[in-house]
């Protein structure tokens, strides 16, 4: 059967391709990107082996089975998942066991009307931005092919949880007699952290632990506003943290005893610190550009860098498998260690989180947070998601880095970085300003209509005039704020 869809419909973007549920990916769309898939495999490798797994959302089950079997109509063995399982799970698997690629059915933190596929490579990491290109320039290039005669179905999730028993100092944990609360948003982490606790006899609970289609009601994104069950359950109890994960489970977010959100950028400088002084984890530090500069101000060193890229994490898994990096990290919650897996991943992160409360002696997450406050200082970062309906949005950017702006809010620019889409046209532009932690990040997204301004400075009004500066510049004045 030839499909009638070609490759201006199923677009990647920087993870993967998501789309509406029977709309944008469906049966026959699946088949589609399973197909330029297996041509992918087979021009690049000789036996291609490949991993596919899914998530909870609708459907996931069904694609998965058939990008499987397109796989293996093509003569590529494909290892199925036999139960619903994480992003880094999969990932890990396809690393461990040297598969020349693997395939993820979900879409991630996106609401439930949505469905997608991420590419993982060879290394347990997301596909490079060429890599896609070359999948997507086969769309709807060869006829579908499938049978099921070499489908493979594996539990994925053993090897992955052997590894993290040996990661993650459990015994360290179960020491401090701490008392955590889970919430899994009825995505792809289950009961996973539960588990493992309940291996060294560490007591914990969770929340919405069984996988659902439409996650109980919510976004699955563990940021503050979708986590108010998390935040209820922990003011009424004895818990010591809070600690979610998003859809697919390589997305992490935490929260205080008391149910107060704890801000991400504290967060990654919390982890930051953990990993280097008292993991020992070697090498330099990898962030996104929206990242706190605090992270230059604290960790770089003669020996260490502290090293900047574009949002999205296939940008940090770069770095990680070109440098030796101690730790990665995105400001949306997804983390990536050293030891490990060139990926995020929410279920490692969190446990990393617990560990550090207990190294501390902290009994609770606020101790643990106001003494790193103490000694990281505030932080004076925002950020504003503009919808933007003008044609013009994607030459704003190209237009703003020809005019070489040389101040941002009364600040000298010292340096800016360009960041260039998968097409070749800046979609990003990061200006460092005069003075520590103090710098504006302005993004052009190229399938929503918005723009995206990121400011940190030495106060509130400082980061509001960053803010503000930046819409001037780019000629937006009925947005101030």
């Amino acid at each position: 059967m030839e499909s009638k869809l070609t490759n201006k419909k199923i677009i990647f973007g920087t993870d993967g391709w998501r789309g509406i549920i029977d709309e944008e990916i469906n049966f026959n769309s699946v088949e589609v990107v399973a197909q330029a898939f297996a041509d992918y495999l087979h021009e690049k490798y000789v036996n291609p082996r490949a991993a596919i797994g899914y998530d909870g959302r609708k459907y996931s089950r069904e694609f998965a089975e058939i990008f499987a079997k397109v796989l293996s109509g093509n003569k590529i063995e494909a290892c199925l998942s036999d139960k619903i399982i994480p992003t880094p799970v999969l990932s890990y698997y396809v690393k461990k066991f040297s598969l020349s690629a693997g395939a993820m059915i979900t879409a991630s933190h996106n609401p439930p009307q949505y469905n997608g596929i991420k590419f993982k490579a060879h290394y347990g990491g997301p596909f490079f931005t060429e890599e896609t290109q070359i999948v997507e320039n086969l769309l709807g290039k060869s006829t579908i092919k499938k049978d099921d005669k070499m489908v493979i179905y594996t539990n994925m999730l053993e090897p992955y949880i052997e590894h993290l028993k040996n990661y993650v100092d459990f015994k360290k944990i179960k020491e401090a007699n701490l008392l955590a609360l889970i919430d899994s948003m009825g995505g792809a982490g289950n009961l996973i952290i539960a588990n493992l606790l309940k291996n060294f006899d560490i007591e914990s609970s969770t929340i919405f632990g069984k996988p659902d289609e439409n996650f109980y009601n919510r976004y699955p994104e563990p940021i503050e506003k979708n986590l108010a069950p998390l935040k209820e359950n922990l003011r009424q109890s004895k818990y010591s943290i809070g600690l979610a994960l998003d859809g697919d489970a390589d997305r992490c977010g935490v929260m205080l005893e008391n149910g107060e959100w704890l801000n991400v950028q504290y967060l990654i400088l919390i982890l930051m610190r953990y990993a280097i002084e008292k993991r020992g984890f070697d090498g330099h530090l990898v962030k996104t550009a929206s990242v706190t500069g605090k992270a230059n101000k604290f960790f770089e060193t003669e020996n260490r860098k502290v090293l900047d890229t574009q949002v999205g994490f296939k940008y940090l898994c770069e770095k990680m498998l070109s440098y030796k990096i101690a730790a990665a990290f995105e400001e949306s919650g997804g983390f990536g260690f050293a030891n490990h897996i060139p990926e995020r991943d929410g279920i490692l992160s969190n446990l990393l989180v617990l560990e550090a409360l207990a190294d501390s002696g902290c009994k609770k997450m606020s101790e643990f947070y106001n003494e790193q406050k103490k000694y990281f200082g505030e932080i004076f970062y925002k950020r504003i998601d503009i919808e933007y309906l003008e044609d013009d949005r994607i030459e704003l950017l190209p237009n703003l880095a020809k005019s070489n702006p040389s101040i941002i809010g009364n600040f000298k620019v010292i340096n800016f970085a360009e960041y260039y889409s998968s097409r070749g046209v800046i979609n990003g532009l990061k200006f460092y300003l005069e003075g520590d932690s103090r710098w504006a990040l302005i993004r052009a997204s190229e399938t929503e209509h918005l723009l995206r301004i990121y400011a940190e400075g030495q106060s509130v009004m400082e980061t509001v005039e960053i803010i503000n500066s930046c819409l001037n510049l780019l000629g937006i004045y009925d947005k101030r704020i």
